[in-house]
């Protein structure tokens, strides 16, 4: 099996405990959690089987080893994530409205998240997935995820990219900021506005139709929340519903369902099984508070897919 790698921001989510508690007035925080779209996007294809691995910074705090302890225990590669000792570990806090909306204060530039090496390429690399929000930071760790990026293609890997943004690191057109990883991306994993966006277009079959002018894209994976979600090529489309669940946070959950896509993929799995894995996975986190703490993984996906097979079988 090819190993799955990532690099971006690693940091702790310290969230309100309930909807509309805004940050601007004094009240209770709970935390810290595990998180960083690229450290649950590695935790979760790890626990979903995958050889996963993820370059990063922490720093030789608390927060720094809450990070590296879920990691480890869940069975990602932390070989080149750097310890450093002059810079605390990144930070989110987050709040939440009734209606899902989730505002972030991201506390990112100028921590350990950001002081990283690029490492040479590992031998059995077969995926490097890379998030929008990490190449929002700032421009010198951007740079950093180019090269690896440019460095995996060059040594096969699959580039799959999910552009995740997030308006409170957006600096500039993020357009200009993706160009270089939608010239080598084959697997892209928006929303629906974020793929509207990118393209430049006003609906979802013009959007594809203008990125699939791109000869390296393969497919476009497209998330749609409780409308489920797609596996796109040139020679059509297949639909996956999104699995019913009582959801109690959404936070973490697309990263989750690109974590278990692409290790379905690295795994030899065709693409229908990888949507149903990813889209299972994602309702597995969001039926949980906090970033990771689903706990997604082969046997809950597989409890959840054949629950919801065995209801429709009886109808």
């Amino acid at each position: 099996m090819k190993s799955v790698w990532t690099m971006g921001e690693m940091l702790v989510e310290i969230m309100r405990p309930g909807p509309d508690i805004p940050h601007d007035r004094p009240d209770a925080y709970l935390g810290p959690y595990p998180s960083g779209a690229p450290a649950i996007f590695a935790d979760a294809a790890a626990r979903m089987g995958a050889a996963s691995g993820i370059v990063g910074g922490v720093g030789t705090d608390g927060f720094g080893a809450c990070l590296l302890r879920r990691l480890t225990e869940d069975g990602v590669d932390c070989r080149f994530v750097r310890r450093n000792d002059g810079a605390p570990t990144g930070a989110a806090f987050v709040t939440y409205d009734s209606a899902g909306e989730r505002e972030f204060i991201f506390h990112i530039k100028g921590t350990a998240a950001t002081d990283v090496e690029v490492p040479p390429v590992p031998e059995d690399a077969g995926f490097f997935h890379i998030m929008g929000c990490s190449l929002t930071v700032d421009a010198p760790f951007r740079e950093k995820i180019y090269a690896l990026m440019r460095a995996m293609a060059r040594a096969g890997a699959a580039i799959s990219f999910d552009p995740n943004i997030r308006p409170e690191l957006l600096r500039g057109d993020i357009r200009d900021v993706i160009a270089p990883v939608m010239e080598r991306c084959s697997i892209l994993m928006p929303g629906v506005g974020e793929l509207l966006t990118i393209a430049g277009a006003d609906s979802v079959p013009r959007a594809c139709e203008k990125l699939f002018e791109n000869p390296v894209l393969e497919m476009i994976v497209l998330k749609n929340g409780k409308e489920g979600a797609s596996v796109i090529r040139r020679d059509g489309c297949r639909n996956q519903p999104a699995f019913p669940v009582e959801q109690e946070d959404p936070t973490g959950a697309g990263d989750c369902f690109d974590g278990a896509f692409i290790a379905a993929l690295a795994a030899g799995k065709d693409t229908d099984t990888a949507l149903r894995d990813a889209a299972a996975a994602g309702a597995v986190n969001a039926a949980a508070f906090g970033p990771m703490e689903g706990r997604v993984d082969r046997g809950s996906v597989d409890r959840l897919t054949g629950a919801v097979g065995r209801r429709q079988a009886s109808i």
